[in-house]
């Protein structure tokens, strides 16, 4: 009768990460894989569908307050755009288990990234007496 909060709760979380524009969809794959059981070439579809109208609805708060840098649109776009088809077609090459492997890879080197990354000073912030 509940078959259905689960996932309700990982699209709800993951939506309010989207919207941060922290990598929602990173998560929903961890979730779809890991606990929802699909294979991973299922659930990066599954993610691409779920990006679209979690980005349209962020993006534009996004652009009102001014979090979209305008000049470096088009070069994303055309990069972005290339990038993506040959990953794709690189992607449905691979064997699953080895796409699976590689994602989580990626997943804990951004992770250990953001864990040992140190913020520089913001300018004009006073530094503290040591």
């Amino acid at each position: 009768m509940t078959d259905w909060l689960i996932p309700v709760l990982a699209g709800a979380a993951t939506g309010v990460l989207s919207g941060f524009g922290v990598g929602g969809g990173s998560l929903l794959l961890i979730y779809l894989t890991s606990f929802a059981g699909l294979p991973q070439d299922q659930a990066q579809g599954v993610n691409l569908l779920y990006f679209l109208p979690t980005a349209g609805a962020a993006l534009p708060a996004h652009f009102r307050n001014g979090y979209v840098d305008k000049a470096a649109l088009l070069p994303a776009i055309l990069t972005g755009l290339a990038a993506t088809a040959l990953a794709a077609w690189a992607a449905t090459a691979l064997d699953t288990d080895l796409l699976r492997r590689c994602f989580g890879v990626f997943l804990l080197l951004i992770g250990l990234r953001e864990l040992f990354r140190r913020e520089p000073p913001s300018p004009g912030a006073e530094q503290s007496p040591r």
